[in-house]
């Protein structure tokens, strides 16, 4: 990295254009120049990003390529493409582009134990995977009592269940699925019980996704699925039915699971960067072999393009310095992302994780106090359902929230005035934050509808709408498994950049772990009564057993 004084120096001009009277401004900067949203936005074969309707200027927009460089993030590229020790907390690499490689691709990288990530290990454990893939789709694998299995229920949680949820419905809900897929994620009991009963134990196949296999919520799940599945078919069935997404080969032989049902991956993939693994392995079979390694090319191109295009017409770079803009030098701390697609309904949740765990953090690289912010709050819904809920809030609220548009030009449906509506709705919501509506506008118009003068002075202040308000719309074609995996690592890249450029290790997560120590040293208490960490907390506990009549 540069010295602190030419990385300082490029923060500096940054702040110092945010402190401009109109560095808010986004209308003024399309009466200016006519050609402006040609000139803000970018393509990478389909998928095109807009971000022409937020208030960065040509200014605004060379100081942060300018960030850019200033913090090496060219060098940053490098390292975590050649397996560099990008996650230091850990002394890890971040690989998981290598899940979705090809031989040749240039991944060979320096793991410590000179394997090429791609042509070795991710490779074989991809032909394991769709070997398994096809044996369940035709028939070869059974259940124990020799019925074809129709549904597979995946136990994990967090990565291993937000990412392969999100991807799953996104490649079967139009397209249909080549078996039923559940999830099961979070420990309460409600989950179990709603699966065991409407499954049929003789035809469900059931994932346990946890690296560890030690995973507290994923353990207990998947201990009441294995009770259920011996209930029905007998002890001696909990092998026929289970197929494990793990490392820990003793643990998983314990739990009664062969060694050629198991599927594992390095420590160099991280949770919420762990759908191209076997984690994926839901994704495969309710999608396909095929859909599934098209979503991996996806991801591939996109490597492909964040690696070797120029910043300024690279896709997750552009998208990460719109974030810096907004978050660093104009104080903006939440984000909402909306897909005009039923198909990316979990993508917002997805996002939740993949950039909240990975950035949310206050400490840098240094073991130092970061200076400014770093990621924003996210959160989103599809549109059009987002438009009745907490659209009001980002229309007309105090807070200015910028927001990711996402739409497919191409439906995979037959009814497209349904769809010209759709995008019709994400097109006018991004104009409706930019443009707004005066004062005077909404006294002009309600005086055109007749209304009274009396009436216009007590309504049209609530009919205003400031504008000016941030939003990026990304295009493309159709959703398809190739332009999901596109997606998905664009936005994986876009969250490291993010953190490189605050100086926080995006590959971490730290914060997860308190609340899960505190969790167990609670748990007897909640069982034989005793306080808790705290007087609030023992107070909890106390009347928790007393409304379960235990004390």
């Amino acid at each position: 990295m540069p010295s602190d004084s030419v990385l300082s120096q490029a923060w500096h001009r940054l702040s110092a254009l945010a402190a401009r009277p109109d560095a808010r401004a986004i209308r003024p900067l399309f009466a200016a120049d006519p050609g402006r949203a040609g000139r803000f936005t970018v393509h990478h074969g389909d998928l095109t990003v807009d971000f022409s309707k937020t208030s960065i200027d040509g200014a605004a927009l060379v100081a942060l390529l300018e960030l850019a460089h200033a913090a090496d993030l060219d060098g940053f590229r490098m390292r975590l493409f050649a397996g560099g020790k990008v996650n230091p907390t850990e002394n890890r690499a971040a690989m998981h582009m290598a899940l979705r490689s090809h031989a040749g691709d240039g991944l060979q990288a320096a793991l410590g134990d000179g394997v090429d990530a791609a042509s070795k290990l991710a490779a074989d454990e991809r032909e394991a995977m769709r070997r398994f893939v096809a044996a369940v789709h035709d028939g070869t694998l059974r259940g124990a009592s020799g019925e074809r299995f129709d549904t597979v229920v995946n136990i994990g949680i967090g990565g291993s269940d937000l990412g392969p949820l999100m991807a799953t419905e996104a490649l079967t809900l139009a397209r249909g699925a080549r078996m039923q897929a559940r999830f099961l994620s979070n420990v309460d009991g409600n989950g179990v019980a709603a699966l065991t009963r409407e499954l049929d134990p003789a035809r469900t196949l059931v994932l346990v996704a946890s690296k560890s296999f030690t995973t507290e919520e994923t353990a207990m799940n998947a201990r009441a699925m294995r009770g259920w599945i011996a209930g029905a078919l007998g002890e001696a069935a909990v092998g026929a039915h289970f197929a494990a997404l793990s490392t820990n080969l003793k643990a998983v032989a314990a739990f009664g699971i062969a060694p050629e049902r198991v599927f594992g991956f390095r420590d160099w993939v991280g949770g919420r960067f762990s759908l191209w693994s076997p984690v994926g392995l839901v994704i495969a079979l309710a999608a396909g072999w095929d859909a599934f390694q098209t979503m991996l090319d996806g991801g591939r191109d996109m490597d492909a393009h964040f690696r070797a295009a120029d910043f300024a017409d690279n896709l997750p770079v552009l998208l990460a310095l719109v974030g810096i803009w907004h978050v660093n030098a104009l104080g903006l701390g939440q984000h909402c992302v909306l897909a005009y697609d039923d198909r990316l309904r979990r993508f917002p949740a997805f996002l939740q994780q993949l950039e909240m765990e990975s950035n949310g953090k206050s400490v840098g690289l240094d073991g130092a106090a970061v200076a400014g912010r770093t990621c924003p709050v996210i959160f989103g819904e599809p549109g059009t359902n987002a438009q009745h809920s907490f659209m009001q809030l980002v229309h007309q609220g105090t807070q200015v929230i910028p927001v990711d548009f996402i739409l497919a030009a191409v439906p995979d449906h037959e009814r497209a005035e349904a769809h010209r509506m759709l995008a019709a709705n994400a097109l006018a919501q991004a104009a409706a934050l930019m443009g707004g509506k005066t004062l005077a506008a909404v006294e002009a118009e309600m005086r055109a509808a007749g209304v009274s003068e009396g009436e216009i002075a007590r309504l049209a202040p609530h009919r205003v709408f400031a504008g000016d308000r941030p939003s990026t719309t990304i295009l493309l074609r159709r959703l398809d498994a190739f332009s999901l995996g596109r997606l998905i690592a664009l936005y994986e890249h876009k969250v490291a950049v993010q953190g490189w450029l605050w100086g926080v290790s995006s590959f971490d997560q730290w914060g997860v772990e308190l609340g899960k120590v505190l969790a167990r040293a609670i748990l007897p208490a909640l069982t034989e009564g005793g306080a808790g960490p705290d007087a609030s907390t023992g107070a909890l506990i106390a009347r928790f057993r007393a409304l379960r009549g235990e004390t």
